[in-house]
């Protein structure tokens, strides 16, 4: 693999930048696997790759129906953060925020990490009752929570209106977090995956898998049989499309997230801004487009453009909050699907089947965990038992009721 640096930026000048090595191949799926990841997005890469770094198993594919990061990973606003209530999250999600500090180094790919802070606005009694709860806790957690007052919130933002329809009363900030280039993450655990010798097969789709016995012994694809030793699956909306092709049933429903960007402007917003009352939230992008979302909407399906009326619930809070921004225009919207469990928390389990395991029910905020995700899942796939941080998130929970509820104390109006 060519290592990236002024220098090779230097020589490949010389001719004329048409001597680049491609950033993975494109190889034919071999008849057997030690690992067969399924699914090609940030999470599914990055446990390839750490399998490979860290785990010292390099003959691992990973299959993907599409292209990489043509689900999820390419369709969310790439915000990072780690300010979850529990400590079961917040192991997880500050483990990930770990990682994404000096992953561009790690992978010699700029990921354009961009620590620029994750403000969440309270806007009545009982939003400051909630972010005093959860910035406590996420203080006693170790993870940087600072409260903010209604001027400290204005000197940040001059741009927001503080006295409009919802009145802002206070905030939480946590200025480790902030944001990332999303193509750039799948491309860079790719291209890292594949120098260790991890095989990226596009356009493959798994139409079923091989069990005998109750263990798993391979996947049918649309490219033909693959024999895997071992096969995690992270497809995250279609997690539930995938475990019944498995025999078994996921606590899982899946629903459209949306999002959309303006025209490019002048830098006005330099920290991501979330409130949970309204659930608006905006963010600057390099390019100078403000990045909105929103919750999700709010029925069950596989589509990825969302409804209109969601579009107006949050364009609305978003003009009421920062009226400059009022005639501006929009230039694309998108959605991805989203896997949702009861408690809000994702399942990173073994399953039923021997040698299956499931990374899957991220939900609204699976790429901020993409880095804390593929490490975890990777260590106890090779160990064959779950990471520490990784076992509070079994599917047994669902069961026993130990739940990890983060429906609200997540700072997201699920």
């Amino acid at each position: 693999m060519t290592r990236y640096s002024i220098f090779s930026l230097l020589r490949n000048a010389l001719s004329y930048h048409e001597d680049w090595q491609r950033a993975w191949r494109s190889p034919d799926p071999k008849p057997a696997y030690d690992v067969v990841i399924v699914g090609g997005g940030g999470h599914g890469l990055a446990t390839a790759y750490y399998l490979a770094k860290q785990c010292g198993i390099t003959n691992v594919a990973v299959v993907e129906k599409g292209w990489l990061g043509g689900g999820n990973t390419g369709r969310n606003t790439t915000i990072i953060r780690s300010n979850y209530l529990w400590d079961q999250s917040a192991d997880i999600y500050d483990h990930a925020v770990d990682l994404w500090h000096g992953l561009s180094q790690e992978l010699n790919y700029n990921v354009m990490f961009s620590p620029r802070g994750v403000m969440h606005l309270a806007h009545n009694v009982h939003d400051m009752q909630e972010i005093a709860r959860r910035g406590n806790a996420i203080h006693l957690n170790g993870i940087d929570s600072e409260f903010l007052t209604p001027g400290q919130i204005q000197d940040m933002v001059p741009i927001m209106n503080i006295n409009c329809r919802y009145p802002v009363m206070g905030g939480v900030l946590q200025r480790r977090g902030g944001t990332a280039r999303h193509d750039a993450v799948a491309w860079g655990y790719a291209r890292a995956a594949d120098a260790l010798g991890v095989d990226i097969i596009q356009n493959c789709e798994v139409t079923g898998f091989k069990i005998e016995q109750g263990t798993v012994k391979g996947i049918e694809t649309s490219r033909g049989f693959i024999s895997a030793g071992k096969v995690g699956c992270v497809v995250a909306g279609h997690s539930g499309v995938v475990a019944g092709m498995a025999g078994f049933r996921l606590p899982i429903e899946s629903t459209p997230l949306q999002a959309f960007v303006s025209e490019p402007l002048k830098p006005c917003v330099d920290c991501v801004i979330m409130s949970n009352t309204v659930h608006a939230y905006i963010s600057q992008s390099d390019k100078g487009e403000l990045v909105i979302g929103g919750s999700s909407d709010p029925f069950v399906s596989y589509s990825q453009r969302g409804s209109y009326d969601q579009v107006e619930h949050v364009a609305g809070p978003i003009v009421e909050l920062y009226p400059i921004l009022s005639r501006i225009r929009m230039m694309r919207q998108w959605g991805g699907i989203v896997d949702v469990t009861p408690d809000r928390s994702p399942i990173l389990s073994k399953t039923s089947v021997e040698n299956l395991y499931f990374n899957v029910g991220w939900g609204t905020g699976g790429f901020k965990a993409t880095p804390g995700s593929g490490h975890v899942f990777a260590h106890s796939i090779a160990g064959d038992d779950m990471h520490p941080f990784a076992a509070p998130f079994s599917i047994d929970r669902h069961y026993s009721g130990a739940l990890i509820d983060e429906a609200a104390a997540a700072a997201v109006a699920h």
